[in-house]
């Protein structure tokens, strides 16, 4: 067996580094502080659901968790933006308050979840790489990339990372326009 010098595994990791720096680089950043909710078309919006009562515990958190946790949860808060409580979500990110409880309309977080603004969009939408949509292997059945070991990796509350996302297999699905509706009427009854 030969060994790789230092100097030939140095430049491995610098290459491997560049990889993840070019990955992270071509990611959606959210751009909160540079909407102006003003010339959002907010016409483009799912109408708000009939139904009453809406809350976040029984209604909105199961929404955020399945779509919104990977990157918005207690372990991980890009933005220091939360979405697993109710007062976080009111708490809001960095960039301030993201919604505006009675009034979905005009709240940033409404907007990045109907995705109708391309600088404000939630979950983000992955760019296109080798593969196809979502990256290396995507599109391709059970693909794996090139020295991966055949072993699906853990997933979930035993295997350390939360589905979907960041590192946890597959990205987070958009919420639907329906779920949209329900985000969109729980806010407009105080986001309670």
């Amino acid at each position: 067996m030969s060994r790789a010098n230092p100097i030939q595994k140095l430049m491995r990791n610098i290459s491997v580094l560049f990889a993840l720096a070019v990955m992270l680089a071509a990611t959606p950043a959210i751009h909160a502080d540079k909407v102006d909710l003003s010339k959002v078309d907010v016409s483009k919006l799912p109408p708000a659901a009939n139904r009453q009562g809406v809350t976040y515990a029984k209604d909105i958190r199961p929404l955020f968790q399945a779509s919104c946790f990977g990157c918005h949860g207690q372990e991980k808060h890009k933005g220091d933006l939360r979405l697993d409580s109710l007062e976080s979500v009111l708490k809001g990110s960095e960039h301030g308050k993201v919604i505006v409880p009675g009034s979905s309309k005009q709240s940033l977080l409404v907007v990045a979840v109907a995705q109708i603004h391309d600088d404000l969009v939630m979950p983000p939408k992955r760019k296109a790489g080798p593969g196809g949509p979502g990256g290396p292997g995507a599109g391709r059945p059970n693909s794996r990339p090139p020295g991966a070991s055949g072993a699906n990796p853990p997933t979930g509350p035993q295997g350390g990372r939360p589905p979907g996302g960041p590192g946890g297999g597959a990205p987070p699905k958009p919420l639907t326009a329906e779920q949209v509706g329900l985000v969109r009427a729980w806010v407009d009854q105080g986001a309670k």
